[in-house]
């Protein structure tokens, strides 16, 4: 999968790209992330990506013409008076507080493409005719205020790049982790069995494969029941699971 980013901090990005699994991910060709600089498609001797807003007010506004120009000319696409399809095989995604907010569902979405193109809001935000003419998507990544968009676009390559194909070493390990089965993941213990006299529970030393999962799923349920009792709304559950949850209420 290809990851095309413009930003005006290029700098941001290498350090987390070039650690850990997305390291090793672009070592193995599974994922590309290039970062443009949206500098590079000014054409003043000051390199200018910003402006005075109209009609008066703090802070700076992203101009139009830089970024219209290096998303156009990265992905091809024509000039046109009009925004792209939204159904394009290049989504073009605002990171923006005005977004839809960002999930595992989204980051699902998202993994089925070939490219998608990640643009870095800045400064107090975009020209307006940006939103409305060139970017066919929105993303925030929650209710708060950051400086930029670079962090939230490294949120959603991490994201999105762990649900591919032979991204993690484990094949099934982006299924059990938390809000990827709907629910908050269970307790993970490893060695030694006992720390500080807090003993690895016996169940996980069983060997019993159908008891660990049992014990998981209802470990699962009720973190969720007690940290995050809104994501069992939208969450699968067996009969078995709301007989659970049953007694977790009547305790």
């Amino acid at each position: 999968m290809q990851f095309e980013v413009f930003t005006l901090l290029p700098e941001v990005f290498p350090s987390y790209l070039e650690t850990s699994i997305l390291k090793r991910a672009r070592e193995r060709n599974l994922i590309t992330v290039n970062v443009h600089n949206i500098r590079d498609y000014t054409h003043d001797k000051h390199h200018t990506t910003d402006d005075t807003p109209y009609g008066g007010g703090g802070g700076m506004v992203m101009k139009p013409e830089p970024v219209f120009e290096a998303i156009e000319t990265v992905l091809g696409i024509a000039a046109s008076p009009t925004p792209p399809e939204p159904a394009s095989n290049i989504p073009i995604i605002l990171l923006t507080p005005q977004g839809r907010v960002f999930n595992q569902s989204i980051a699902k979405e998202l993994s089925q493409y070939k490219k998608i193109a990640l643009l870095c809001g800045r400064y107090e935000g975009i020209d307006e005719r940006i939103r409305e003419n060139l970017v066919t998507d929105q993303i925030s990544i929650g209710d708060y205020v950051l400086t930029g968009g670079e962090i939230p676009a490294l949120i959603v390559i991490d994201a999105v790049a762990r649900l591919l194909p032979d991204v993690l070493g484990d094949p099934t390990g982006a299924e059990d982790d938390s809000h990827a089965m709907g629910l908050l993941e269970y307790p993970h213990y490893t060695r030694p069995p006992e720390f500080r006299g807090n003993k690895v529970p016996d169940v996980l030393l069983s060997g019993d494969h159908a008891k660990i999962d049992k014990w998981r799923r209802e470990q699962a349920l009720e973190r969720t029941f007690k940290k995050r009792p809104d994501m069992l709304e939208k969450a699968e559950l067996t009969k078995e699971d709301l007989k659970f949850i049953e007694k977790l209420r009547t305790k």
